[in-house]
């Protein structure tokens, strides 16, 4: 599927570069694509469009600069930090039964207003479903089923009716319920003891989403999360309150409130309240929902893309998008390597650590190498060593394009004694030439820096 859109900025070229990736990281420009991890496929004339349908986001104050200056417009910068526009809501997309595809791609096409092409950005893959699977999920089929810390959507529909179609959203930190726009959360499994704690206590926990456990909805844009709550499973409009089987994608299902169980997760119209639900006179096991406490739950997926132009409008394409996946140190001492492994990785990328540019060689698509600059090109003097020092990773194309990366690169010195060859001759106490106090120490940690701490580097990547 392709999605073509036009910024619409109209104007001439900005002039100017940068080589200084940290400085100008307040002119950093993002795109992220937002959609479900499957698409339910459509039969003879009946169209299933994807739901929630795709969503484009771009952010950053880089594009409120490009667009100010392409309009001879001069905005400061306070006006502009907190640019964000949803531009793009693709709700015509659909998988015809032809297709014989089992998962997909979406490819987005980027334009400015006068057809210059910013770049082409690539989805996650998309699973293609015939319908909604009613049966236990197996390990087999584990990409169908909802794990904890993954992101979902959630929409109610009346009678299958693609107009009636609501989405849980957040708008200015209240939850509403929105014919046009969808929210991401991110879903917390609470661990067993979890509850009967207090929310303050809340923990959460790997594994699947199980039906009757506790679960948390945050927003991963905002934060703001939901009261703690135990996701119930939905079959003709009755909460089932005896199933434990895995929530799976597109699943019906309710949400109700831990605190207050004869309460569900309910809309009204455009806003979110708490109904109330009797519980089922014949069975016990099952309570009556009405129709805005049905909801369907479904994983998404959120990539996003971040660059800097600088302050120069950079002709060519900022794609194809070189991606960090990991990091690897070989080597140590003066010739310590940190190999990049990736996609779209090209010759004409160098890494840089924080503010400094590292030697860099390419291998191949998948893999770059580079030398590993010195902890002291981070800090005046040796000092430095006594304490952790992070530096952020990113990508600089030969024309000054900036790839911002989630990697960072850590240096943590492990202080040890040093070997007997360079210990004073009473095994320790001083140094040669009589050194004593904090002189000796300075002089000490010197040489077990130069002799023990250049290869000692630890690597993380940030969420």
């Amino acid at each position: 599927a392709n999605l073509c859109l036009d910024l619409g900025f109209q104007g001439s070229q900005l002039l100017g570069t940068t080589r200084e990736p940290v400085r100008e990281a307040h002119a950093d420009q993002s795109v992220t694509i937002l959609h479900a991890k499957v698409a339910q496929k459509s039969y003879g004339t009946e169209k299933r469009f994807f739901c929630p349908p795709p969503c484009v986001y771009i952010s950053g104050h880089g594009w409120r600069v490009m667009q100010d200056h392409l309009k001879g417009e001069n905005k400061s910068e306070s006006q502009a930090d907190t640019f964000k526009l949803m531009f793009a809501c693709a709700k015509s997309l659909f998988i015809s039964d032809q297709d014989k595809r089992k998962h997909f791609c979406l490819l987005l096409r980027l334009f400015l207003g006068n057809r210059q092409e910013v770049g082409s950005f690539q989805s996650r893959m998309i699973k293609v479903i015939s319908k909604p699977s009613q049966k236990r999920q197996s390990m087999k089929n584990a990409d169908l089923c909802i794990s904890s810390c993954s992101r979902v959507a959630l929409f109610n529909r009346l009678r299958s009716q693609t107009v009636s179609t609501r989405y849980l959203s957040v708008d200015r930190g209240a939850f509403i319920a929105s014919a046009r726009q969808w929210t991401a959360f991110t879903i917390n499994l609470g661990m067993l003891q979890e509850q009967h704690a207090d929310r303050g206590d809340f923990v959460p926990s790997e594994g699947f989403i199980c039906y009757g456990r506790v679960v948390q909805l945050v927003c991963t844009e905002s934060g703001v999360a939901l009261p703690l709550m135990v996701i119930r499973k939905v079959n003709k409009q009755h909460a089932i309150l005896d199933v434990d089987e895995p929530v799976s994608q597109l699943h019906k299902c309710a949400f109700q409130f831990r605190d207050d169980p004869q309460s569900y997760l309910c809309l009204s119209n455009d806003t979110i309240i708490q109904h109330r639900a009797p519980s089922s006179g014949r069975d016990p096991g099952r309570v009556v929902l009405n129709d805005g406490s049905c909801w369907t739950i479904i994983g998404v997926e959120a990539v996003e893309f971040t660059f800097n132009q600088g302050p120069a409008c950079i002709q060519t394409p900022v794609t194809p998008f070189p991606v960090m996946t990991g990091l690897e140190v070989n080597g140590g001492g003066h010739v310590a390597m940190l190999e990049i492994q990736g996609d779209n990785l090209s010759p004409h990328l160098k890494v840089w650590f924080g503010n400094n540019e590292a030697e860099t060689m390419f291998k191949s698509p998948k893999s770059l190498l580079c030398v590993v600059p010195d902890v002291s090109a981070f800090s005046d003097g040796w000092r430095c060593l006594r304490r952790i020092i992070t530096v952020p990773l990113c990508l600089i194309r030969s024309d000054g394009l900036i790839y911002r990366t989630s990697f960072s690169f850590t240096y943590t010195p492990e202080l040890q004694p040093p070997p007997p060859s360079i210990r004073g001759a009473s095994g320790g106490g001083k140094r040669e030439g009589g050194m004593e106090g904090d002189e000796q120490d300075d002089s000490l940690l010197e040489t077990i820096h130069q002799e023990f701490t250049r290869a000692n580097f630890h690597l993380f990547m940030q969420s």
